[in-house]
């Protein structure tokens, strides 16, 4: 069995004295594992830090074994991570959000939203981008939010909360009298993918965490008996950041 493709490094572990096994998430493969002979050597470690663009090339006898990993530099993302403490904090999230997956569980629009939130963690975009992307993750676990239209009325204008029960959206008329008990719903949070203009408020960011942790604790850390990413609430901080 052999394939190569693109991938961006998410993590390694030791593998023997010389060898580390490689974490990476790919578009054909999803999340994938490899071990790279000689990953500790002073000439791939730099190659091999989270954050960096690589091509990999995968080579096992059977599909379901774990395989080794040649890996050849496409861009060095790492040195950048390390500079920026608030992108450093959020390709973190996104790494443990990506191991909440399935291994090798294929779904190329994740992985392009998880490309295109990588290269927003830098900007003023960062916290929009991650917000967007853990709402598209609770849809690849099967937890996908319902926000184009109002669970109460059937209308599309003015959706302002969510159900924290049923992930459904609610106009702002019908939640007046629930409002205490309803998440507030971000106006980018209803837009596809990461397509999505201005930094958003600090408290339009508060709320868009504030809905999506709900759900991933309610439906992927507390039934995995999992905590939250310490990492999330450290970029969350930051991003909120009066």
């Amino acid at each position: 069995m052999e394939w190569s493709e693109d991938g961006i490094i998410l993590g390694t572990r030791r593998h023997g004295e010389s060898s580390v096994i490689v974490e990476a998430f790919t578009s054909g493969h999803g999340r994938h594992l490899g071990i790279v002979k000689g990953g500790r050597s002073r000439r791939m470690q730099p190659t091999l830090q989270p954050g960096n663009r690589v091509r990999l090339t995968w080579r096992a006898r059977l599909e379901e074994h774990l395989g080794m990993f040649q890996a050849e530099p496409i861009e060095d993302r790492a040195a950048d991570l390390m500079a920026d403490r608030t992108a450093l904090a959020g390709f973190m999230t996104l790494a443990a959000h990506v191991r909440l997956l399935p291994e090798r569980d294929t779904n190329e629009d994740l992985f392009e939203l998880f490309e295109a939130t990588n290269d927003m963690l830098q900007t003023g975009l960062g916290g929009q981008a991650l917000a967007v992307f853990e709402r598209d993750l609770l849809a690849a676990l099967g937890f996908g939010l319902d926000l184009t239209f109002c669970a109460a009325t059937g209308q599309r204008a003015g959706l302002v909360y969510v159900s924290p029960k049923t992930g459904r959206a609610v106009s702002a008329q019908a939640g007046k009298p629930y409002k205490d008990r309803l998440l507030a719903l971000p106006d980018f949070l209803r837009q596809e993918g990461a397509d999505f203009g201005g930094g958003g408020s600090v408290q339009g960011l508060a709320d868009a965490f504030r809905l999506t942790g709900h759900f991933l604790h309610r439906h992927v850390w507390m039934p995995r008996n999992v905590p939250p990413p310490a990492e999330r609430e450290r970029f969350i901080a930051y991003v909120t950041a009066a």
